[in-house]
């Protein structure tokens, strides 16, 4: 009989991966490093790492004396600010979870999605407090927390209760729990553009993960010499793992509460030297008109991260060469918890002359370590990454949902991978350009035409402010391409002067049949435009 070798581990401390742990490091080894936040009760208030974990420490125990349990949901209706930025902390050092929930989305997704999660509380910010109070009437007013220290709601609401109060007469112990890494930590609900939101529900080891990731020289390059400030909504995929990422690496954090307006961003980038910050390419787009308009540009603002929908060449350009503001592209959504992939150079693109460097930016960039990915055809079969074939994106990882909370829809999952739904190619130095959703590509005598190229270079047209492309029924080629376009303000644009604009950057054969000019595009809560609206509208 054979003798078997155990298993050998490594003599290592098991120390787990938690979120409570990053909070705790920052305020021990960057205590006095500021956090910047601007509110409607105390305009731009700022303390530092060392006060925010005593607050927080404060929220926890409030929370364990109002019931809230380990696994329990709790909701936050909010936006980028300190109160939200202490609930990110103190909640799941309880064991407890946190039900970031979007101000944007409808009364009956809103009412759907918080009594799928059974939030026990819900956090709000004065502002959303009509909104949400509208779309849930008969959620308990003593389970609402109103995110100020001003009382005068109160009277308004009666049983409501007071963030601040909350704090007062609480112990600052802070981490009071021992949680296991894997146990869950947030709850971020799909925009939910068919059917009802579905819900991710990420873990500590997976969101400390992917705050290591965004702290990668290969990635976000965020450390303690930096100024971050988050455009990108803290209710939206735990604004891609920024603000963990701050505190894990010690950098000032900005963050910017309700107002992102360019007229909004741009002092507050420069009172407080913000270096790199992180947003969707439509608030981008908006501060780059605004510094073109008034020649300021932040005075350290080093770069732009950007994701969400594909950016024109105009705007890499614009902010590249007109302001010396690097741009980094990426790559995420709700289901992996952050980012998958992001445009940083490595040793081939790094030798790039800098237009070809620029073009390379406007795809999503290569994979982070921890992002597999891979593409199929419609038989499942793998597709080479060879930057001409398309197929189906698949990715795996230590921060993919390996299904949906308290949904047993498993039809995204296959074989221990997730398909996105997105239509992409990958080159062979692995960079990762998407070229369509599958819902949304127009497949036209056979073959595929990308919407979302058609839509990139009619953006770069000088009278067009936006664009979306859907697939229109055809007798002979069974789909072809529509163009609606947003035109800009005080510009004219002429149809078969658009056509010819389009038509000569592209292959022949994708030219759009017509275009359709709206005043508006219709969108979902995170900001991506409603093709599915279009459709309706416009395919008779």
């Amino acid at each position: 009989m054979t003798k078997t070798n155990p298993i050998v581990h490594g003599l290592m401390m098991d120390v787990p991966l938690t979120i409570p742990s990053l909070l705790t490091f920052a305020a021990r080894y960057h205590s006095e490093t500021e956090i910047v936040s601007c509110t409607s009760d105390l305009g731009r208030f700022r303390y530092n790492y060392a006060k925010a974990q005593r607050r927080a420490g404060r929220l926890s125990n409030a929370l364990r004396r109002l019931g809230i349990k380990r696994g329990d949901r709790v909701g936050t209706f909010a936006f980028n600010d300190h109160r939200h930025f202490e609930l990110y902390f103190a909640i799941p050092a309880l064991g407890a979870i946190v039900h970031t929930i979007n101000p944007r989305i409808g009364a009956e997704a809103l009412s759907y999605i918080v009594k799928h999660a059974d939030d026990k509380l819900i956090f709000v910010d004065p502002s959303l407090l009509a909104t949400l109070h509208g779309a849930i009437p008969d959620f308990p007013l003593e389970r609402l927390v109103i995110l100020t220290g001003d009382r005068t709601l109160a009277g308004q609401y009666p049983g409501i209760l007071i963030y601040e109060d909350l704090l007062l007469n609480e112990s600052e112990d802070f981490a009071l729990v021992d949680i296991e890494e894997r146990e869950a930590s947030g709850l971020c609900y799909t925009s939910g553009t068919t059917g009802m939101p579905k819900g991710a529900l990420y873990s500590h080891r997976s969101t400390v993960l992917v705050a290591m990731a965004a702290c990668a020289a290969g990635a976000m390059a965020i450390s303690g010499a930096e100024t971050v400030l988050p455009v990108v909504p803290m209710f939206h995929v735990n604004a891609w793992g920024v603000v963990h990422a701050s505190a894990m690496a010690g950098a000032k954090l900005v963050l910017p509460g309700a107002n992102l307006s360019a007229s909004a961003l741009t002092p507050l980038m420069d009172d407080e030297a913000v270096t790199i910050s992180v947003g969707v390419p439509t608030v981008w787009r908006d501060l780059l008109i605004h510094l073109d308009e008034t020649g300021r540009k932040p005075r350290v603002l080093s770069r732009l991260v950007m994701g969400g929908s594909n950016p024109p060449s105009e705007m890499i350009d614009g902010f590249e060469l007109r302001h010396g503001i690097s741009i980094l592209h990426g790559w995420g959504m709700t289901e992996i918890g952050g980012t998958g992939s992001i445009g940083t150079a490595h040793h081939g693109s790094s030798q790039l002359a800098d237009a070809d460097k620029r073009k390379l930016k406007l795809k999503q960039g290569h994979a982070l370590w921890g992002s597999d990915l891979r593409l199929i055809d419609d038989a499942g079969k793998e597709v080479p990454a060879d930057n001409t074939s398309s197929g189906h994106l698949m990715i795996r990882g230590p921060w993919v949902v390996g299904g949906y909370f308290g949904n047993d829809d498993n039809s995204s999952f296959e074989n221990g991978w997730f398909r996105t739904g997105d239509v992409a190619r990958i080159d062979a130095d692995g960079f990762l350009e998407i070229t369509d959703r599958a819902k949304d590509v127009i497949k036209s005598g056979g073959e595929w035409i990308s919407s979302l190229a058609i839509e990139a270079v009619a953006r770069e047209h000088p009278a067009v402010a936006d664009a979306a492309v859907i697939g229109i029924p055809d007798p002979k080629w069974q789909e072809r391409p529509l163009l609606i376009v947003v035109p800009r303000e005080r510009h004219t644009v002429v149809q078969d002067e658009l056509l010819d604009f389009v038509g000569a950057r592209l292959p022949k054969w994708w030219r759009p049949e017509g275009v359709v000019f709206s005043d508006t595009l219709p969108r979902n809560a995170n900001g991506k435009v409603l093709k599915t609206a279009l459709r309706d509208q416009y395919v008779i």
